[in-house]
């Protein structure tokens, strides 16, 4: 009898596909097969499901281009390398998409772009509007300009973002592997079980991921959990499946169960699962008991009283995290004060703010509005 879990893929309308390097390429040379058949899949899909592409690859087509056997070995280099090779990666999924004819569209995208909630909109009326006239995005980080700092550092939570920015209803992130195994597969031994559908990602789901990816690729399966988890956030399922086998795509998304599904979760509004998963904070308020409960249990605004210590700089409407005086981010949010002026008013009663600082911006550092819980991390076993 067969899981009806698996309808979740057959039944879903705006998906997510997250094409790794080790599927564009091997030893880095590329795979140019592979680009015509998931052109040939995503045409043959019809026109009520709509695609984004999340594809790696630039680094790997660029060092190739340039004689390199490597993919850079310097920030820079790799920089040089994503710049060569962007174009040559967009070109060919023009050439191959264009066999059915459809159109393809470039979106380079940095993480500190989309942490401007205007600018965040922006990439998603822009989305919004490709898919509505039938064109498939090709989103990729913009690695020519993107430093550690401000990047997403992976494609696997690129791919998670970009969810949330179509409200997609599925994942789908092809790798070289054919999904989560319960444990590290060794060589020369047989595989071992392999998770076939995942209801939460709990310590022993993370514990079975390990590794890294490949040479041209930043991604292993650790990060793929992280991307399921933000895609739960979403309301999104998340499926983990071999790119390297044929139709694996199609099969997936006719309900054939392809690789390890990740189930939905409740879905967050959009706006507090951008704040949670998007932004990067520029501080840290440091809260007693009394606020963590609070904010955690009672659903309250952050309130200057509970804030003991102040750290870093931000400006008015700059994320910050909230932390407790173990150092554990219970929550972010988007501050009402600038750090100087929080640090002037820290301990006080709300009626004291107008006074010290000759103004009010209202009575909360962070407003409840602007206020999301994030998740105690799971307790080892």
């Amino acid at each position: 009898m067969s899981d009806r879990r698996w309808d979740i893929a057959r039944k879903a309308k705006r998906i997510v596909v997250k094409v790794g390097s080790s599927v564009l390429t091997s030893d880095g040379q590329l795979r140019s097969r592979v680009f015509g058949e998931l052109a040939r899949q995503i045409h043959e899909a019809g026109a009520r499901r709509q695609f984004v592409i999340v594809s790696s690859g630039a680094v790997a087509m660029g060092s190739r281009m340039l004689g390199w056997t490597h993919p850079g070995r310097s920030i820079p280099e790799k920089q040089a390398a994503a710049a060569v090779g962007q174009s040559s990666l967009i070109e060919t999924y023009q050439k191959r998409f264009a066999r059915h004819g459809r159109q393809v569209a470039q979106v380079l995208v940095t993480r500190s772009g989309l942490q401007e909630r205007e600018r965040f909109l922006n990439a998603r009326n822009t989305l919004s509007t490709l898919l509505d006239l039938g064109v498939v995005p090709i989103v990729n980080e913009n690695d020519t300009v993107a430093t550690d700092e401000i990047r997403f550092g992976d494609n696997d939570n690129l791919s998670a973002t970009v969810v949330n920015l179509i409200g997609a209803d599925l994942l789908v992130l092809l790798s070289d592997v054919d999904g989560l195994y319960e444990s590290r597969p060794e060589a020369g031994k047989p595989l071992p079980p392999r998770f076939d559908v995942i209801e939460r990602i709990d310590a022993g789901v993370k514990r079975a991921a390990s590794g890294a990816g490949s040479a041209f690729g930043r991604g292993g399966m650790t990060t793929k959990l992280e991307a399921a988890e933000t895609a739960a956030h979403s309301g999104a399922a998340t499926v983990v499946c071999n790119g390297r086998r044929r139709d694996s795509l199609a099969k997936l998304i006719s309900g054939e169960p392809v690789g390890t599904l990740f189930l939905p979760g409740d879905r967050m509004a959009s706006r507090k699962h951008w704040l949670a998963f998007t932004t990067h904070p520029r501080g840290q308020l440091v809260l007693d008991a009394g606020a963590v409960r609070a904010v955690r249990e009672n659903g309250k605004s952050l309130l200057p009283a509970g804030i003991v210590a102040v750290q870093g700089r931000f400006g008015i409407g700059d994320p910050v995290a909230c932390i407790d005086d173990a150092g554990v981010e219970i929550a972010r949010g988007l501050a009402a004060y600038a750090s100087d002026e929080v640090e002037r008013i820290r301990g006080l009663e709300t009626r004291k703010v107008a006074k010290v600082l000759g103004y009010s911006n209202g009575t909360a550092v962070v407003h409840r509005d602007d206020l999301v819980l994030l998740e105690p991390p799971e307790p080892a076993r």
